[in-house]
């Protein structure tokens, strides 16, 4: 089929049916309905295999955003990837990962969840090597392998569900007594979720999956591979607070979130600072899910879709009119070239730090409102605010490398936004971006917060927003820095610029790690297990025993040793016989 027919196509249907469902899905949240769709698969021996779906607003409301961003990222490659052949091979793929992402937000039963999270994770590294070079493949195999934690971890939940009458695990939301069995099971939840989700210490996939094409990352970074971990957290948060796992969430999301903002404030490459971000904000979603506000996180996770969506397809565009440089040292003065994209990146980027009216403002601030009225500690409380300014500050850092200054791109190309295809689809979330969040905030909150705070928390957002400005404006000037702190300074970018080591923790220590006795026995454990512990393991077993035999019968005392052991198993036999 025609590239321009299977873009327009899947663009067309998807944008149909996530409107359809968005109806559906507020229609839902009005009356508080909620369908359960059952058939049977197969009967065996009696028993019958179920496939179930829930139909509820949430569901709904989250599979309405994944198709409508989906359509317009789709309708965005017809011209960002006009020029690869295997472009059919990509929309399929696509629609795969669509697909997958469906059937995990549709289903309350852990085997169906299942399905969907191992197609994620399977697809997402088909998309992670599409370019097929070295990079591309130790980065799909970093994110295949990380979230295959995850996947072992909802298979071993699976299993201790038996102890239950079904493997739906929404039945038992208010039907909750204090099991073990049902702890352990939430205990699997959670560390499946922390894989998919990238938090702490399984961060080092996320910037890493920037290999794929940028649509892709647009995809997965909004609404697809990394919200699935928060999603599957939301549908089990009652259990979270019934066993108190809560504070264990709460500590790793906050420092998910102070890394990827610290971390971010020292990086170049475009896609790497958006992808930092996310992470960022997967942290805020974390954290304040943990502490019982799991509407106030699924509005979050909604928000940031639109967002960060839009902010990928400001990227891919700039890199793909700056001829594949991602550098943002080279990007001064885009505004005068590419005035819409820019527009739409600087709309975006006021929309992640909660510029007043726009999609993250209703969010972000209620959240900080939140914790202002909570009973958090210190350290808590400082993670908060002082995320809150890194994340003002890489954002302006951003702005203030691709908008000012001259621009240092060689040879200097005349850019515009001329493209329909990227011009309509950044056009189609900036509209979103901007009305989204108060139509959100209507909707899933109609009575509406009223938090009444001192003066000086209330306005402790806004002056670590401007603090954290500034700061991004002089991290502009890096030599202030280095006259300032020299080798100290220096320690600290590579420490900060390298997620705290934990992508060298990830990869390069795991292979040589002491603690594993070495190369070579990690290599005959994890390459070689099969063979280790089958045919070629027994032979080598035998080969040894034969050898020790052997020498045990070269000297008399050890043919006396091994008659009286033969003649002791003999009695030893008689007696358990008579």
């Amino acid at each position: 089929m025609h590239l321009f027919s299977i873009c327009s196509l899947s663009f067309f249907f998807l944008f149909l049916f996530g409107t359809l469902i968005f109806s559906f899905g507020i229609y839902y949240l009005m009356f508080d309905y909620s369908i359960f769709v059952e058939w049977e698969l197969f009967s065996l021996n009696g028993s019958m295999v179920l496939m179930t779906f829930i139909f509820d607003w949430m569901s709904l409301v989250f599979m309405s955003f994944v198709m409508y961003i989906s359509s317009l990222v789709i309708y965005y490659s017809n011209d960002y990837m006009s020029g690869d052949s295997n472009i059919n091979r990509f929309i399929m793929l696509v629609l795969m990962f669509i697909f997958s992402m469906g059937l995990l937000i549709t289903s309350p039963n852990l085997i169906s969840i299942l399905l969907g999270w191992d197609g994620l994770g399977l697809v997402s590294y088909c998309l992670v090597i599409y370019y097929q070079n070295i990079k591309s493949y130790n980065a799909g195999m970093l994110t295949v392998l990380s979230n295959r934690i995850g996947d072992v971890s909802i298979l071993i939940s699976i299993s201790w569900m038996l102890n239950f009458g079904s493997w739906n695990y929404i039945y038992y939301y208010y039907f909750i007594v204090d099991s073990f069995e049902m702890s352990v099971i939430t205990m699997l939840v959670i560390l499946a979720s922390m894989t998919s989700s990238a938090q702490i210490p399984f961060s080092s996939w996320l910037p890493a999956a920037m290999a794929a094409p940028t649509p892709v990352s647009a995809l997965v970074h909004s609404s697809t591979l990394v919200t699935a971990g928060v999603y599957l957290l939301i549908r089990f948060n009652s259990m979270l607070m019934v066993y108190n796992y809560g504070w264990f969430l709460l500590l790793i999301g906050c420092v998910t979130m102070f890394m990827a903002g610290l971390g971010a404030n020292f990086e170049f490459d475009l896609s790497k600072i958006i992808a930092l971000s996310t992470l960022s904000q997967l942290g805020l979603m974390v954290s304040i899910l943990s502490m019982g506000y799991s509407d106030l996180a699924f509005f979050h996770l909604l928000t940031h879709a639109l967002f960060k969506a839009l902010l990928f397809m400001c990227a891919g565009s700039m890199i793909h009119n700056l001829k594949d440089s991602q550098d943002i040292r080279f990007m001064g003065s885009v505004v005068n070239f590419m005035p819409l994209t820019s527009i739409c990146l600087n709309v975006s980027s006021l929309s992640l730090c909660g510029m007043p009216f726009l999609a993250g403002f209703y969010s972000s601030d209620l959240i900080l409102d939140i914790i202002n009225l909570s009973l958090v500690n210190y350290l808590i409380f400082i993670f908060y605010f002082f995320s809150i300014g890194l994340t003002a500050s890489y954002s302006f850092r951003l702005f203030y490398y691709s908008m000012f200054g001259d621009n240092n791109f060689y040879p200097c190309y005349s850019f515009d936004d001329k493209s329909y295809f990227i011009s309509f689809g950044m056009i189609g979330l900036l509209l979103i971006t901007v009305f989204g969040g108060s139509l959100l905030s209507w909707l899933i909150f109609p009575v509406p917060y009223v938090i009444v705070l001192p003066w000086y928390l209330s306005f402790m957002t806004l002056f670590f927003i401007f603090l954290g400005a500034y700061f991004g404006y002089i991290m502009c000037d890096l030599n202030y820095f280095y006259d300032l702190f020299s080798l100290k300074f220096l320690f600290f970018v590579s420490f900060s610029g390298s997620m705290w080591f934990m992508p060298f923790l990830s990869t390069n220590y795991v292979v040589y790690s002491p603690l594993l006795f070495g190369y070579k026995s990690l290599k005959s454990f994890d390459y070689g297990w099969g063979e280790l512990f089958g045919g070629q393991g027994l032979y080598s077993f035998f080969l040894y025993m034969i050898d020790y035999i052997q020498s045990l019968y070269d000297s008399n005392f050890s043919v006396y040793l091994l008659t009286f052991i033969f003649w002791m198993f003999i009695l030893f036999m008689l007696f358990l016989i008579y």
